[in-house]
């Protein structure tokens, strides 16, 4: 039997997520200005598309807002500016953003479990989409050949 979804609190987590998502097509747009060197075309590419990706996926969670009577946020996370513009200093910057996503798609997830099938199934879907964009940025974070994870603080 379902349960009743908590709507205030889905409308702010899916706002957090909203801003979450809004921050990065800020941040990724930035990244994709700062990169210099040999490499520069595919990488400014892959972080465009995190920036197009992340504004798709702010709009599903504004129109879900609506959805449920809530009102969108006009906030927007935070965006730290490090000056680093190293290629490995923005995918660790990605790797933190990526993971506070995450964390904010379970959080969903854990509202809407066995409440509201649609906010469960576009959580789980958005959490694939996060876990998949974590694998592949901790990837390029490893040095060519190395096959263990990348773990923050462990850079040789």
């Amino acid at each position: 039997m379902m349960q009743t979804l908590d709507k205030d609190a889905a409308i702010q987590t899916l706002n957090r997520i909203l801003e979450l998502e809004l921050a990065g097509v800020v941040r990724y747009t930035h990244y994709a200005l700062m990169v210099y060197g040999y490499h520069r075309i595919p990488i400014v590419s892959w972080l465009n598309a995190q920036a197009d990706e992340s504004l798709l996926h702010a709009r599903q969670a504004g129109e879900l807002i609506t959805s449920l009577g809530g009102h969108p946020s006009l906030g927007i996370g935070a965006l730290l500016e490090t000056y680093q513009h190293d290629i490995g200093d923005i995918l660790r910057e990605s790797l933190a953003h990526e993971s506070e996503a995450l964390a904010a798609y379970y959080t969903l997830l854990d509202c809407a479990r066995d409440r509201d099938v649609r906010l469960e199934e576009y959580a789980r879907a958005q959490i694939s989409a996060e876990q998949s964009h974590l694998d592949e940025v901790n990837k390029m974070l490893r040095a060519p050949g190395q096959t263990q994870r990348y773990i923050a603080g462990e850079e040789a």
